[in-house]
């Protein structure tokens, strides 16, 4: 194996361990109580943006950091907004919905990608593969909405659209990413402290100071660790090192293990309707992604 391939294969096992990672985030937000959504935002980003510029000092990385500070402002507003508006309606629709019907809905941001992709990056066609994938992964989501289908009237909507919110901020933000690839991994800390600074000033503009009864501190610290911490510099490093396509694939099962996850822990139940919603979004962004059909091409290719 070539110094090069065996750097890759690093930085993708890296970037797999994401996907582990986010499976987590839904349990970890149950587990942190009810804490503002304002507040859980800026604490899991100040642990993770803090931690992150120690591990980045210690490892003799000053200058990178520095360097990191002079990002183009398109890179702070990226960032900064990606990171801080997907997790705060993230955290919104997990404190008004079902935990399990929430996180697969705004887990559609693999397959949005997908779709978005075609739409706005040069030398990317949006094909009808794309729109029957994302059909698919739509009613999968639909299932989701109140226990008689698509009901947007019901006591849960609020979640339902922060989640919906949630999706396309992600997959705008991962999209609009490959426009600043040059950008090193270690602004991702600043980007995490800006986002930590951000949701503190609006927890003290709009919600209730002080420790909100209930809360848990361990299962906050271990947002900020995991989901909502180390997961974004090990993405970011698959992302710009590693095996994209690869890595594209496994994102498309968080939604199943995160789900998986919450039924062991027993805050959802294995209803059919929700693992039927598991099966068409993880469906629906594989067809979308092409790689069903490229399978199948490769097979009969094989054959021949």
């Amino acid at each position: 194996m070539s110094t090069e391939s065996a750097a890759s294969h690093r930085a993708t096992l890296w970037g797999a361990t994401t996907v582990i990672n986010w499976a987590t985030l839904a349990l970890f937000t149950q587990w942190a109580g009810p804490v503002p959504p304002f507040l859980l935002t800026a604490l899991c980003f100040g642990l993770a943006g803090g931690l992150a510029v120690l591990m980045f000092l210690w490892r003799g990385e000053r200058r990178a950091l520095m360097t990191a500070l002079g990002q183009p402002p398109l890179g702070w507003v990226l960032g900064v907004g990606g990171l801080f508006g997907y997790h705060l309606f993230y955290f919104i629709a997990q404190q008004n919905a079902p935990a399990a019907n929430a996180g697969l809905i705004s887990y559609l941001w693999p397959l949005l990608i997908v779709i978005l992709a075609g739409l706005v990056l040069p030398g990317e066609r949006l094909k009808a593969i794309h729109l029957l994938g994302g059909a698919c992964g739509f009613v999968g989501a639909a299932l989701l909405v109140g226990p008689d289908g698509l009901d947007w009237a019901g006591e849960y909507t609020p979640g339902y659209l922060a989640a919906l919110l949630a999706a396309f901020i992600w997959s705008g933000y991962s999209v609009a990413s490959r426009l600043l690839a040059r950008i090193p991994t270690t602004a991702v800390a600043w980007n995490c402290l800006g986002a930590a600074m951000l949701a503190l000033l609006c927890h003290l503009a709009w919600e209730p100071w002080g420790w909100p009864e209930g809360a848990n501190l361990w299962a906050i610290l271990a947002l900020g660790l995991g989901p909502v911490g180390s997961a974004f510099f090990t993405w970011d490093i698959g992302m710009k090192r590693g095996q994209v396509r690869l890595l594209g694939l496994l994102s498309y099962a968080t939604p199943l293990f995160s789900t998986l996850v919450l039924i062991g822990a027993g805050l959802a139940t294995a209803s059919p309707t929700l693992l039927l919603a598991a099966l068409l979004i993880c469906s629906g962004a594989l067809i979308g992604s092409g790689w069903l059909g490229r399978r199948a091409s490769a097979s009969r290719h094989s054959a021949g």
